[in-house]
């Protein structure tokens, strides 16, 4: 039998590291939105699945025993779909997504549902850095801000539609880096997902140390019944009391 990782986080990575160190048959899938993603160190397959049957296919003629989605907090239909395929199929299943970021002392952030309540909280004439992911940008559309500045890892195609333009790189990012990024827009407010990712806080505390303001959205609802834990660790034991895992265990060396 063979775990799932659905991957694409810095979290994934680890646990794939975790894996592998393990011995545990793991198969990794990357959705392919970056065209040039950190190798993992167990066998990766990159792209869709093609849907739900798709999904099962792979599942069948894999071999998958178990799956492990640690994707991005805000991937909600992948996160919705395999588990409604799971909970079907009757795999075990378990979603590894760190807890989100907690603002401390100095930090100006307001929490908004999506980019329409967010919209709102910018005032017009803001100077706007945008760390959404390079998929967001039609949804801030009608935002009337002085300039904007999104960052993605890979340039886009698509023409950019404010005064403003992206800004490509690859993280991390520390917060040095950020400060001085900041600075030389002159950026009065910065947007962020609620990722919770380690190396995702330089930004927050770039913003913190400039008396930038902050729009954090929130993470999309989770699926009822979702069995889920914070931590790569969490996630490695719950692997170690998987059926297979457990026989495999067991047979002689």
């Amino acid at each position: 039998m063979t775990l799932l990782l659905l991957a694409g986080t810095s979290d994934a990575r680890r646990l794939a590291q975790g894996l592998a160190d393990r011995g545990v048959p793991t198969l990794a899938s990357l959705a392919g939105a970056t065209r040039e993603p950190v190798a993992l160190p167990v066998p990766t397959r990159r792209g869709g699945f093609g849907g739900v049957q798709g999904f099962q296919d792979v599942l069948a003629a894999e071999g998958i025993g178990a799956v492990i989605d640690a994707t991005h907090p805000f991937a909600a239909r992948i996160t919705t779909r395999t588990h409604d395929i799971c909970a079907t199929l009757g795999l075990p299943h378990l979603r590894l997504e760190r807890p989100g970021w907690q603002a401390g002392p100095g930090d100006h952030w307001t929490f908004a549902a999506d980019e329409e309540e967010a919209k709102a909280l910018i005032p017009e004439g803001s100077v706007v850095f945008l760390a959404t992911g390079r998929q967001s940008l039609p949804a801030w559309e009608g935002l009337r801000a002085a300039s904007v500045h999104l960052r993605v890892i890979d340039p886009p195609d698509a023409p950019f539609t404010f005064p403003g333009g992206f800004v490509v790189a690859r993280p991390p990012f520390d917060i040095r880096a950020e400060v001085e990024t900041f600075a030389r827009f002159g950026v009065t407010h910065l947007v962020v997902k609620d990722s919770g990712a380690a190396d995702g806080r330089a930004k927050l505390d770039a913003a913190r140390e400039l008396g930038i303001s902050v729009i954090v959205l929130r993470r999309p609802p989770r699926p009822d019944g979702l069995r889920t834990v914070g931590t790569v660790a969490e996630a490695l034991a719950w692997v170690e009391e998987l059926p297979f895992r457990s026989a495999l265990a067991s047979l002689p060396g």
